[in-house]
Protein backbone atom coordinates (compact mmCIF):
# COMPACT_ATOMS: atom_id res chain seq x y z
CA UNK A 1 0.00 0.00 0.00
CA UNK A 2 2.74 2.52 0.58
CA UNK A 3 4.19 1.99 -3.02
CA UNK A 4 0.84 3.29 -4.53
CA UNK A 5 0.07 6.03 -2.26
CA UNK A 6 3.62 7.10 -3.55
CA UNK A 7 2.59 6.40 -7.23
CA UNK A 8 -0.43 8.08 -7.10
CA UNK A 9 1.76 11.28 -5.11
CA UNK A 10 4.50 10.92 -7.85
CA UNK A 11 1.36 10.95 -10.87
CA UNK A 12 0.27 14.63 -9.14
CA UNK A 13 3.31 15.89 -8.83
CA UNK A 14 4.73 15.62 -11.84
CA UNK A 15 2.18 17.60 -13.62
CA UNK A 16 0.52 19.49 -11.28
CA UNK A 17 -0.77 22.27 -14.00
CA UNK A 18 -2.20 19.70 -16.50
CA UNK A 19 -5.44 18.70 -15.33
CA UNK A 20 -5.87 16.41 -18.36
CA UNK A 21 -2.76 14.67 -17.61
CA UNK A 22 -3.91 14.42 -14.18
CA UNK A 23 -7.07 13.28 -14.81
CA UNK A 24 -6.27 10.34 -17.35
CA UNK A 25 -3.47 9.06 -15.72
CA UNK A 26 -4.62 5.34 -14.25
CA UNK A 27 -4.04 5.57 -10.57
CA UNK A 28 -4.05 1.87 -9.36
CA UNK A 29 -6.59 0.56 -6.97
CA UNK A 30 -5.68 0.02 -4.34
CA UNK A 31 -8.63 -3.01 -4.41
CA UNK A 32 -6.72 -4.51 -7.48
CA UNK A 33 -2.71 -3.79 -6.16
CA UNK A 34 0.07 -4.88 -8.38
CA UNK A 35 3.04 -6.87 -6.96
CA UNK A 36 5.71 -5.02 -5.51
CA UNK A 37 8.28 -6.28 -8.64
CA UNK A 38 9.80 -2.42 -8.74
CA UNK A 39 10.62 -2.58 -5.57
CA UNK A 40 14.64 -3.21 -4.79
CA UNK A 41 15.49 -5.84 -2.58
CA UNK A 42 16.86 -4.42 0.53
CA UNK A 43 20.38 -5.06 1.77
CA UNK A 44 19.20 -6.41 5.00
CA UNK A 45 17.69 -9.25 3.10
CA UNK A 46 20.73 -10.57 0.66
CA UNK A 47 24.04 -10.14 -0.02
CA UNK A 48 26.72 -8.54 2.31
CA UNK A 49 24.45 -7.86 5.25
CA UNK A 50 22.75 -10.93 5.23
CA UNK A 51 25.78 -12.89 5.56
CA UNK A 52 27.01 -10.92 8.17
CA UNK A 53 23.87 -11.71 10.05
CA UNK A 54 24.37 -15.41 9.01
CA UNK A 55 27.90 -15.34 10.35
CA UNK A 56 26.62 -13.53 14.04
CA UNK A 57 24.14 -16.09 14.35
CA UNK A 58 26.17 -19.05 13.62
CA UNK A 59 28.96 -17.62 15.87
CA UNK A 60 26.07 -17.30 18.84
CA UNK A 61 24.94 -20.82 18.46
CA UNK A 62 28.50 -21.71 18.34
CA UNK A 63 29.25 -19.92 21.68
CA UNK A 64 25.77 -21.16 23.62
CA UNK A 65 26.80 -25.04 22.90
CA UNK A 66 30.64 -24.22 23.99
CA UNK A 67 29.16 -22.68 27.58
CA UNK A 68 26.65 -25.67 27.80
CA UNK A 69 29.38 -28.28 27.02
CA UNK A 70 31.77 -26.88 29.46
CA UNK A 71 28.71 -26.64 32.30
CA UNK A 72 27.89 -30.47 31.81
CA UNK A 73 31.60 -31.52 32.63
CA UNK A 74 31.53 -28.85 35.23
CA UNK A 75 28.45 -30.63 36.65
CA UNK A 76 29.90 -34.44 35.66
CA UNK A 77 32.90 -33.49 37.81
CA UNK A 78 30.39 -32.52 40.92
CA UNK A 79 29.06 -35.63 40.32
CA UNK A 80 31.75 -37.77 40.24
CA UNK A 81 33.41 -36.24 43.45
CA UNK A 82 30.72 -36.00 45.01
CA UNK A 83 30.28 -32.49 45.75
CA UNK A 84 26.41 -32.92 46.59
CA UNK A 85 26.55 -30.12 48.80
CA UNK A 86 27.31 -27.40 45.84
CA UNK A 87 23.88 -27.07 44.25
CA UNK A 88 24.43 -27.05 40.21
CA UNK A 89 22.52 -23.40 39.91
CA UNK A 90 25.60 -21.79 42.37
CA UNK A 91 28.34 -23.80 40.56
CA UNK A 92 26.96 -22.69 36.71
CA UNK A 93 26.60 -19.28 37.53
CA UNK A 94 30.30 -19.29 39.02
CA UNK A 95 31.79 -20.44 35.77
CA UNK A 96 29.52 -18.19 33.99
CA UNK A 97 31.15 -15.29 36.00
CA UNK A 98 34.92 -16.71 35.42
CA UNK A 99 33.97 -16.79 31.94
CA UNK A 100 32.37 -13.87 31.44
CA UNK A 101 35.37 -12.21 33.59
CA UNK A 102 37.91 -13.82 30.83
CA UNK A 103 36.25 -12.99 28.08
CA UNK A 104 36.19 -9.52 28.99
CA UNK A 105 40.49 -9.58 29.29
CA UNK A 106 40.46 -10.37 25.90
CA UNK A 107 38.74 -7.93 24.40
CA UNK A 108 40.62 -5.32 26.62
CA UNK A 109 43.25 -6.83 25.10
CA UNK A 110 42.34 -6.67 21.68
CA UNK A 111 42.56 -10.50 20.90
CA UNK A 112 38.56 -10.99 20.07
CA UNK A 113 35.51 -9.46 20.53
CA UNK A 114 33.23 -11.88 21.60
CA UNK A 115 30.20 -9.00 23.15
CA UNK A 116 27.09 -9.78 20.67
CA UNK A 117 27.56 -13.30 21.26
CA UNK A 118 27.84 -13.27 25.11
CA UNK A 119 24.47 -11.04 25.18
CA UNK A 120 21.65 -12.80 27.09
CA UNK A 121 18.78 -11.85 24.47
CA UNK A 122 15.50 -12.13 26.38
CA UNK A 123 13.12 -13.39 22.85
CA UNK A 124 15.42 -15.99 22.85
CA UNK A 125 15.18 -16.70 26.70
CA UNK A 126 10.95 -17.00 26.13
CA UNK A 127 11.02 -18.37 23.21
CA UNK A 128 13.33 -21.52 23.32
CA UNK A 129 15.08 -21.31 26.40
CA UNK A 130 11.69 -21.06 29.21
CA UNK A 131 9.04 -23.60 27.66
CA UNK A 132 11.10 -26.69 27.84
CA UNK A 133 11.76 -25.65 31.70
CA UNK A 134 8.30 -25.12 32.55
CA UNK A 135 6.54 -27.73 30.22
CA UNK A 136 9.33 -30.58 31.75
CA UNK A 137 7.70 -29.27 35.24
CA UNK A 138 4.62 -29.94 34.65
CA UNK A 139 5.11 -33.06 32.97
CA UNK A 140 7.29 -35.05 35.71
CA UNK A 141 4.72 -33.22 38.51
CA UNK A 142 3.66 -36.26 40.65
CA UNK A 143 -0.60 -35.74 40.30
CA UNK A 144 -2.22 -37.34 42.78
CA UNK A 145 -0.03 -35.33 45.80
CA UNK A 146 -1.07 -32.20 43.33
CA UNK A 147 -4.26 -32.60 42.83
CA UNK A 148 -4.89 -33.11 46.29
CA UNK A 149 -3.00 -29.86 47.29
CA UNK A 150 -4.22 -27.56 44.48
CA UNK A 151 -5.84 -25.58 47.09
CA UNK A 152 -2.79 -25.09 49.24
CA UNK A 153 -0.57 -24.85 46.25
CA UNK A 154 -2.78 -22.01 44.49
CA UNK A 155 -2.81 -19.75 47.74
CA UNK A 156 0.84 -20.07 48.03
CA UNK A 157 1.41 -19.40 44.44
CA UNK A 158 -1.02 -16.49 43.61
CA UNK A 159 -1.68 -14.93 46.86
CA UNK A 160 1.30 -15.62 48.34
CA UNK A 161 3.64 -14.04 45.15
CA UNK A 162 0.91 -10.88 44.93
CA UNK A 163 1.56 -10.36 48.71
CA UNK A 164 5.40 -10.31 47.96
CA UNK A 165 4.70 -8.18 44.64
CA UNK A 166 2.88 -5.77 46.69
CA UNK A 167 5.37 -5.24 49.30
CA UNK A 168 8.20 -4.86 46.93
CA UNK A 169 7.04 -2.41 44.76
CA UNK A 170 5.03 -0.34 47.40
CA UNK A 171 8.36 -0.42 49.74
CA UNK A 172 10.32 0.75 46.40
CA UNK A 173 7.74 3.17 45.23
CA UNK A 174 6.73 5.19 48.45
CA UNK A 175 11.18 5.01 49.66
CA UNK A 176 11.28 7.03 46.45
CA UNK A 177 9.01 9.34 47.11
CA UNK A 178 10.97 10.06 50.28
CA UNK A 179 13.98 10.47 48.60
CA UNK A 180 15.80 7.20 50.12
CA UNK A 181 16.39 5.46 46.64
CA UNK A 182 15.81 6.10 42.98
CA UNK A 183 12.12 7.45 42.25
CA UNK A 184 9.87 5.32 40.17
CA UNK A 185 6.36 5.28 39.12
CA UNK A 186 3.98 2.86 40.73
CA UNK A 187 3.32 0.68 37.70
CA UNK A 188 7.27 0.53 37.26
CA UNK A 189 7.52 -0.42 40.89
CA UNK A 190 4.71 -2.60 40.93
CA UNK A 191 6.62 -4.10 37.90
CA UNK A 192 9.98 -4.76 39.75
CA UNK A 193 8.31 -6.13 42.86
CA UNK A 194 6.44 -8.40 40.24
CA UNK A 195 9.33 -9.40 38.29
CA UNK A 196 11.76 -10.41 41.62
CA UNK A 197 8.97 -12.04 43.32
CA UNK A 198 10.32 -15.29 40.74
CA UNK A 199 11.19 -18.29 42.49
CA UNK A 200 13.52 -20.35 41.51
CA UNK A 201 12.16 -24.06 42.34
CA UNK A 202 15.27 -26.03 41.59
CA UNK A 203 17.91 -25.72 44.57
CA UNK A 204 14.52 -25.56 46.64
CA UNK A 205 13.14 -28.39 45.59
CA UNK A 206 16.72 -30.29 45.95
CA UNK A 207 17.04 -29.44 49.44
CA UNK A 208 13.69 -30.78 50.55
CA UNK A 209 14.33 -33.90 48.60
CA UNK A 210 17.45 -34.16 50.52
CA UNK A 211 15.88 -33.42 54.01
CA UNK A 212 13.68 -36.67 53.02
CA UNK A 213 10.64 -34.22 54.12
CA UNK A 214 6.77 -35.66 54.11
CA UNK A 215 6.23 -35.99 50.17
CA UNK A 216 2.62 -33.92 50.60
CA UNK A 217 5.23 -30.90 51.92
CA UNK A 218 7.70 -31.50 49.13
CA UNK A 219 4.65 -31.08 46.68
CA UNK A 220 3.32 -28.05 48.33
CA UNK A 221 6.66 -26.34 47.62
CA UNK A 222 7.09 -27.98 44.56
CA UNK A 223 3.78 -26.89 43.12
CA UNK A 224 3.96 -23.20 44.42
CA UNK A 225 7.81 -22.85 42.94
CA UNK A 226 6.31 -23.57 39.74
CA UNK A 227 3.29 -21.76 39.34
CA UNK A 228 5.06 -19.05 41.01
CA UNK A 229 6.86 -18.35 38.01
CA UNK A 230 3.99 -18.11 35.90
CA UNK A 231 2.26 -16.22 38.28
CA UNK A 232 5.10 -13.41 38.56
CA UNK A 233 4.93 -13.41 34.41
CA UNK A 234 1.60 -12.74 34.39
CA UNK A 235 1.63 -10.00 36.81
CA UNK A 236 4.33 -8.36 35.76
CA UNK A 237 2.57 -8.26 31.84
CA UNK A 238 -0.01 -6.93 33.96
CA UNK A 239 1.68 -4.00 35.52
CA UNK A 240 3.81 -3.24 31.85
CA UNK A 241 0.27 -3.18 30.21
CA UNK A 242 -0.82 -0.46 32.80
CA UNK A 243 1.96 1.60 32.88
CA UNK A 244 1.04 4.20 30.04
CA UNK A 245 -3.13 4.36 31.05
CA UNK A 246 -5.01 7.43 31.13
CA UNK A 247 -7.34 5.96 34.62
CA UNK A 248 -8.65 8.95 36.71
CA UNK A 249 -9.07 6.62 40.21
CA UNK A 250 -6.67 3.88 41.66
CA UNK A 251 -9.29 1.78 42.43
CA UNK A 252 -10.29 1.73 38.93
CA UNK A 253 -6.74 1.10 38.25
CA UNK A 254 -6.88 -2.12 40.20
CA UNK A 255 -9.49 -2.90 39.00
CA UNK A 256 -8.84 -3.11 35.68
CA UNK A 257 -5.18 -4.92 36.65
CA UNK A 258 -7.59 -7.62 38.84
CA UNK A 259 -9.36 -7.99 35.67
CA UNK A 260 -6.40 -8.24 33.20
CA UNK A 261 -4.23 -10.55 35.52
CA UNK A 262 -7.22 -12.88 35.75
CA UNK A 263 -8.08 -13.19 32.60
CA UNK A 264 -4.33 -13.88 31.65
CA UNK A 265 -4.45 -16.90 34.35
CA UNK A 266 -7.45 -18.62 33.82
CA UNK A 267 -7.65 -18.04 30.05
CA UNK A 268 -4.05 -18.90 29.46
CA UNK A 269 -4.57 -22.36 31.75
CA UNK A 270 -7.98 -23.34 30.33
CA UNK A 271 -5.81 -22.74 26.71
CA UNK A 272 -3.07 -25.10 28.05
CA UNK A 273 -5.70 -27.52 29.68
CA UNK A 274 -7.87 -27.87 26.25
CA UNK A 275 -4.72 -28.30 24.36
CA UNK A 276 -3.60 -31.26 26.81
CA UNK A 277 -7.27 -32.93 26.40
CA UNK A 278 -7.61 -32.42 22.40
CA UNK A 279 -3.79 -34.30 22.45
CA UNK A 280 -4.96 -37.52 24.59
CA UNK A 281 -7.91 -37.54 22.53
CA UNK A 282 -5.85 -37.84 19.36
CA UNK A 283 -3.56 -39.96 20.39
CA UNK A 284 -6.36 -42.32 21.81
CA UNK A 285 -7.85 -42.70 18.82
CA UNK A 286 -5.33 -42.36 16.19
CA UNK A 287 -2.96 -45.51 17.08
CA UNK A 288 0.51 -44.41 16.71
CA UNK A 289 2.04 -46.89 19.04
CA UNK A 290 3.65 -49.04 16.33
CA UNK A 291 5.53 -46.63 14.48
CA UNK A 292 7.26 -44.72 17.74
CA UNK A 293 8.88 -41.74 15.57
CA UNK A 294 5.54 -40.37 14.17
CA UNK A 295 4.59 -40.57 17.62
CA UNK A 296 7.09 -39.02 19.41
CA UNK A 297 6.86 -36.11 16.62
CA UNK A 298 3.11 -35.69 17.67
CA UNK A 299 4.33 -35.41 21.73
CA UNK A 300 6.40 -32.45 20.78
CA UNK A 301 4.12 -30.94 18.41
CA UNK A 302 1.26 -30.06 21.00
CA UNK A 303 3.99 -29.63 23.65
CA UNK A 304 4.75 -26.30 22.17
CA UNK A 305 1.59 -26.14 20.35
CA UNK A 306 -0.01 -24.04 23.50
CA UNK A 307 3.17 -21.61 23.94
CA UNK A 308 2.64 -20.18 20.23
CA UNK A 309 -1.02 -20.18 20.11
CA UNK A 310 -1.13 -18.37 23.96
CA UNK A 311 1.33 -15.58 22.76
CA UNK A 312 -0.24 -15.13 19.57
CA UNK A 313 -3.82 -14.47 21.22
CA UNK A 314 -1.94 -11.85 23.90
CA UNK A 315 -2.23 -14.47 26.24
CA UNK A 316 0.45 -16.18 28.74
CA UNK A 317 2.20 -18.83 26.61
CA UNK A 318 3.98 -20.11 30.48
CA UNK A 319 1.13 -20.45 32.17
CA UNK A 320 -0.77 -22.43 28.88
CA UNK A 321 2.20 -24.85 28.96
CA UNK A 322 3.02 -25.63 32.20
CA UNK A 323 -1.52 -26.31 32.43
CA UNK A 324 -0.61 -28.59 29.22
CA UNK A 325 2.65 -30.42 30.16
CA UNK A 326 0.35 -31.20 33.74
CA UNK A 327 -2.67 -32.24 30.90
CA UNK A 328 -0.67 -34.48 29.10
CA UNK A 329 1.29 -36.49 31.69
CA UNK A 330 -1.71 -37.19 33.75
CA UNK A 331 -3.67 -38.50 30.34
CA UNK A 332 -1.85 -38.24 27.21
CA UNK A 333 0.72 -40.40 28.01
CA UNK A 334 -1.14 -43.43 28.98
CA UNK A 335 -1.41 -43.61 25.44
CA UNK A 336 2.15 -43.53 24.35
CA UNK A 337 4.07 -47.03 23.44
CA UNK A 338 6.83 -47.68 26.20
CA UNK A 339 9.65 -46.99 23.97
CA UNK A 340 7.81 -43.52 23.16
CA UNK A 341 7.09 -43.12 27.30
CA UNK A 342 10.53 -43.74 28.23
CA UNK A 343 11.87 -41.61 24.99
CA UNK A 344 9.48 -38.56 26.24
CA UNK A 345 10.53 -38.79 29.90
CA UNK A 346 14.48 -38.49 29.31
CA UNK A 347 14.35 -36.18 26.29
CA UNK A 348 12.55 -33.71 28.29
CA UNK A 349 14.40 -33.78 31.10
CA UNK A 350 17.97 -33.86 28.74
CA UNK A 351 16.10 -30.24 27.03
CA UNK A 352 15.14 -29.13 30.14
CA UNK A 353 18.85 -29.76 31.73
CA UNK A 354 20.39 -27.37 28.77
CA UNK A 355 17.91 -24.81 28.84
CA UNK A 356 18.73 -24.27 32.75
CA UNK A 357 22.28 -24.88 32.01
CA UNK A 358 22.44 -22.19 29.40
CA UNK A 359 20.44 -19.90 31.43
CA UNK A 360 22.80 -19.55 34.26
CA UNK A 361 25.51 -19.70 32.65
CA UNK A 362 24.29 -16.95 30.51
CA UNK A 363 23.26 -15.17 34.45
CA UNK A 364 27.01 -14.99 35.52
CA UNK A 365 28.21 -13.62 31.45
CA UNK A 366 25.74 -11.23 32.23
CA UNK A 367 27.95 -9.30 34.37
CA UNK A 368 30.20 -8.12 32.23
CA UNK A 369 27.81 -8.39 29.36
CA UNK A 370 25.80 -4.36 28.98
CA UNK A 371 26.56 -1.19 30.59
CA UNK A 372 25.49 -1.29 34.56
CA UNK A 373 23.87 1.83 36.69
CA UNK A 374 24.80 0.34 40.31
CA UNK A 375 23.16 2.25 43.49
CA UNK A 376 24.03 1.14 46.63
CA UNK A 377 21.05 2.24 48.76
CA UNK A 378 18.53 0.84 46.20
CA UNK A 379 20.54 -2.28 45.77
CA UNK A 380 20.08 -2.84 49.70
CA UNK A 381 16.84 -1.28 50.53
CA UNK A 382 15.64 -3.68 47.39
CA UNK A 383 17.31 -6.99 48.66
CA UNK A 384 15.60 -6.33 52.54
CA UNK A 385 12.04 -5.41 50.61
CA UNK A 386 12.62 -8.54 48.62
CA UNK A 387 14.05 -10.86 52.02
CA UNK A 388 10.46 -9.23 54.26
CA UNK A 389 8.11 -10.01 51.56
CA UNK A 390 9.06 -13.37 51.10
CA UNK A 391 8.76 -14.18 54.88
CA UNK A 392 5.25 -12.15 55.28
CA UNK A 393 4.40 -14.38 51.99
CA UNK A 394 5.45 -17.91 53.46
CA UNK A 395 5.12 -17.50 57.53
CA UNK A 396 1.41 -16.29 57.74
CA UNK A 397 0.09 -18.13 54.86
CA UNK A 398 1.69 -21.15 56.43
CA UNK A 399 -0.04 -20.67 59.68
CA UNK A 400 -3.22 -19.81 58.37
CA UNK A 401 -3.01 -23.26 56.26
CA UNK A 402 -2.18 -25.35 59.07
CA UNK A 403 -5.74 -24.77 60.31
CA UNK A 404 -6.96 -27.19 57.85
CA UNK A 405 -4.01 -29.42 57.19
CA UNK A 406 -3.71 -32.62 58.46
CA UNK A 407 -0.07 -32.58 57.28
CA UNK A 408 0.95 -29.53 59.19
CA UNK A 409 4.06 -27.29 58.24
CA UNK A 410 6.55 -26.99 61.09
CA UNK A 411 8.33 -23.45 61.79
CA UNK A 412 11.57 -24.99 60.64
CA UNK A 413 10.29 -25.80 57.38
CA UNK A 414 8.47 -22.67 57.19
CA UNK A 415 12.29 -20.81 57.88
CA UNK A 416 13.73 -23.43 55.37
CA UNK A 417 11.56 -22.21 52.89
CA UNK A 418 11.74 -18.60 53.21
CA UNK A 419 15.90 -18.61 53.65
CA UNK A 420 15.68 -20.96 50.22
CA UNK A 421 13.79 -18.69 48.22
CA UNK A 422 15.94 -18.31 45.43
CA UNK A 423 16.01 -15.85 42.61
CA UNK A 424 16.64 -17.43 39.12
CA UNK A 425 16.75 -16.29 35.86
CA UNK A 426 13.23 -15.62 34.96
CA UNK A 427 13.37 -12.45 37.49
CA UNK A 428 16.57 -11.30 35.16
CA UNK A 429 15.13 -12.10 31.57
CA UNK A 430 11.83 -9.86 32.89
CA UNK A 431 14.20 -7.34 33.58
CA UNK A 432 15.59 -7.02 30.35
CA UNK A 433 12.29 -7.26 28.85
CA UNK A 434 10.49 -4.07 30.55
CA UNK A 435 10.64 -1.21 27.78
CA UNK A 436 11.52 1.42 30.74
CA UNK A 437 12.36 4.88 30.07
CA UNK A 438 14.82 6.85 30.67
CA UNK A 439 17.47 4.35 29.59
CA UNK A 440 18.89 4.77 33.12
CA UNK A 441 15.95 3.27 34.57
CA UNK A 442 16.16 0.38 32.64
CA UNK A 443 19.97 -0.06 33.45
CA UNK A 444 19.35 0.40 37.45
CA UNK A 445 16.53 -2.09 37.22
CA UNK A 446 18.49 -4.73 35.33
CA UNK A 447 22.00 -4.39 37.48
CA UNK A 448 19.63 -4.74 40.69
CA UNK A 449 18.20 -7.66 39.66
CA UNK A 450 21.56 -9.24 38.81
CA UNK A 451 22.66 -8.20 42.11
CA UNK A 452 19.84 -9.65 43.88
CA UNK A 453 19.89 -13.09 42.12
CA UNK A 454 23.43 -13.68 42.02
CA UNK A 455 23.00 -12.56 46.04
CA UNK A 456 19.95 -15.23 46.26
CA UNK A 457 21.93 -18.26 44.63
CA UNK A 458 25.82 -17.86 46.03
CA UNK A 459 24.98 -16.84 49.34
CA UNK A 460 21.48 -18.40 50.52
CA UNK A 461 22.21 -21.15 47.95
CA UNK A 462 25.64 -21.94 49.52
CA UNK A 463 24.41 -21.23 52.83
CA UNK A 464 21.85 -23.91 52.79
CA UNK A 465 24.05 -26.80 53.47
CA UNK A 466 25.07 -24.90 57.01
CA UNK A 467 21.66 -24.02 57.81
CA UNK A 468 20.45 -27.71 57.27
CA UNK A 469 23.43 -29.10 59.49
CA UNK A 470 22.56 -26.55 62.24
CA UNK A 471 19.24 -27.12 62.44
CA UNK A 472 19.17 -30.83 61.79
CA UNK A 473 21.92 -32.02 64.22
CA UNK A 474 19.92 -34.57 65.80
CA UNK A 475 18.60 -35.82 61.65
CA UNK A 476 22.39 -35.09 60.28
CA UNK A 477 23.82 -37.55 63.14
CA UNK A 478 21.63 -40.49 61.95
CA UNK A 479 22.18 -39.87 58.65
CA UNK A 480 25.70 -40.32 59.42
CA UNK A 481 24.67 -43.57 61.04
CA UNK A 482 22.60 -44.83 58.24
CA UNK A 483 25.66 -43.04 55.61
CA UNK A 484 23.16 -41.08 54.06
CA UNK A 485 24.20 -38.05 52.50
CA UNK A 486 22.51 -34.68 51.46
CA UNK A 487 22.59 -34.63 47.60
CA UNK A 488 21.72 -31.06 46.01
CA UNK A 489 22.55 -32.44 42.60
CA UNK A 490 19.58 -32.60 40.63
CA UNK A 491 20.96 -33.67 37.89
CA UNK A 492 22.01 -37.10 39.47
CA UNK A 493 18.94 -37.47 41.72
CA UNK A 494 16.58 -37.43 37.90
CA UNK A 495 18.84 -38.41 35.93
CA UNK A 496 18.99 -41.76 37.71
CA UNK A 497 15.26 -42.87 38.19
CA UNK A 498 12.50 -43.57 35.72
CA UNK A 499 8.41 -42.15 36.98
CA UNK A 500 7.16 -45.54 37.79
CA UNK A 501 4.00 -43.64 37.43
CA UNK A 502 4.06 -42.93 33.99
CA UNK A 503 4.96 -46.85 33.18
CA UNK A 504 1.17 -47.77 33.49
CA UNK A 505 0.17 -51.18 32.30
CA UNK A 506 -3.06 -51.70 33.53
CA UNK A 507 -5.79 -53.34 31.35
CA UNK A 508 -9.20 -52.49 31.18
CA UNK A 509 -10.54 -55.15 34.00
CA UNK A 510 -7.22 -54.45 36.40
CA UNK A 511 -8.09 -50.55 36.10
CA UNK A 512 -11.58 -51.18 37.16
CA UNK A 513 -10.56 -53.64 40.04
CA UNK A 514 -8.62 -50.72 41.10
CA UNK A 515 -10.95 -48.28 41.12
CA UNK A 516 -13.59 -50.26 42.74
CA UNK A 517 -10.72 -51.42 45.52
CA UNK A 518 -10.37 -47.66 46.20
CA UNK A 519 -13.72 -46.25 47.92
CA UNK A 520 -11.58 -43.38 49.74
CA UNK A 521 -11.73 -41.27 46.47
CA UNK A 522 -13.09 -37.88 46.95
CA UNK A 523 -14.20 -34.53 44.55
CA UNK A 524 -11.99 -34.19 41.28
CA UNK A 525 -9.52 -37.64 42.43
CA UNK A 526 -12.98 -39.15 42.28
CA UNK A 527 -14.80 -37.68 39.01
CA UNK A 528 -11.28 -37.87 37.74
CA UNK A 529 -10.91 -41.69 37.87
CA UNK A 530 -14.43 -42.70 37.46
CA UNK A 531 -15.21 -40.19 34.37
CA UNK A 532 -12.11 -38.98 33.00
CA UNK A 533 -9.38 -41.02 32.96
CA UNK A 534 -11.28 -44.01 30.92
CA UNK A 535 -12.51 -41.30 28.44
CA UNK A 536 -9.52 -39.53 27.68
CA UNK A 537 -7.06 -42.74 28.01
CA UNK A 538 -7.19 -45.36 26.50
CA UNK A 539 -7.11 -48.85 28.47
CA UNK A 540 -4.73 -51.44 27.26
CA UNK A 541 -6.11 -54.90 25.70
CA UNK A 542 -3.54 -58.00 26.49
CA UNK A 543 -2.92 -57.97 23.04
CA UNK A 544 -1.60 -53.94 23.59
CA UNK A 545 0.41 -55.27 26.39
CA UNK A 546 1.75 -57.75 24.49
CA UNK A 547 3.13 -56.15 21.62
CA UNK A 548 4.60 -53.19 24.14
CA UNK A 549 6.72 -56.18 26.06
CA UNK A 550 7.54 -57.46 22.55
CA UNK A 551 8.68 -54.69 21.29
CA UNK A 552 10.96 -53.11 24.47
CA UNK A 553 12.75 -56.93 24.81
CA UNK A 554 13.16 -56.69 21.21
CA UNK A 555 15.14 -53.23 21.70
CA UNK A 556 16.49 -54.19 24.97
CA UNK A 557 17.80 -57.45 22.83
CA UNK A 558 19.38 -55.67 20.14
CA UNK A 559 21.40 -53.06 22.67
CA UNK A 560 22.86 -55.36 24.54
CA UNK A 561 23.72 -57.76 21.88
CA UNK A 562 26.09 -54.47 20.59
CA UNK A 563 27.15 -53.66 23.98
CA UNK A 564 28.14 -57.42 24.45
CA UNK A 565 30.00 -57.85 21.47
CA UNK A 566 31.65 -54.38 21.18
CA UNK A 567 33.98 -53.00 18.55
CA UNK A 568 36.08 -55.81 18.60
CA UNK A 569 32.91 -58.48 17.83
CA UNK A 570 34.24 -60.53 21.04
CA UNK A 571 32.47 -62.00 23.93
CA UNK A 572 33.70 -61.93 27.73
CA UNK A 573 31.32 -63.52 29.66
CA UNK A 574 33.61 -63.62 32.25
CA UNK A 575 33.84 -59.95 32.75
CA UNK A 576 30.38 -59.69 32.56
CA UNK A 577 29.75 -62.24 35.08
CA UNK A 578 32.61 -59.98 37.25
CA UNK A 579 30.87 -56.80 36.33
CA UNK A 580 27.18 -58.29 37.58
Amino acid sequence: MGSLTEFALQTQTTDRGNDTVQSTTPVPKPSNPEPPKNEPILPEQTGVKAQEEEQSSGMSIFFSLLVIGICIILVHLLIKFKLHFLPESVAVVSLGILMGAFIKIIESQQLANWKEEEMFRPNMFFLLLLPPIIFESGYSLHKGNFFQNIGSITLFAVFGTAISAFIVGGGIYFLGQADVIYKMTMTDSFAFGSLISAVDPVATIAIFNALSVDPVLNMLVFGESILNDAVSIVLTNTAEGFAGSDVSTGWETFMQALGYFLKMFFGSAALGTLTGLISAIVLKHFDLRKTPSLEFGMMIIFAYLPYGLAEGIKLSGIMAILFSGIVMSHYTHHNLSPVTQILMQQTLRTVAFMCETCVFAFLGLSIFSFPHKFELSFVIWCIVLVLVGRAVNIFPLSFLLNFFRDHKITPKMMFIMWFSGLRGAIPYALSLHLGLEPIEKRQLIGTTTIVIVLFTILLLGGGTMPLIRIMDIEESQSRRKNKKYINLSKTEKMGNAIETEHLSELTEEEYEAQIFQRQDLKGFLWLDAKYLNPFFTRRLTQEDLLHGRIQMKTLTNKWYEEVRQGPSGSEDEDDEAELL
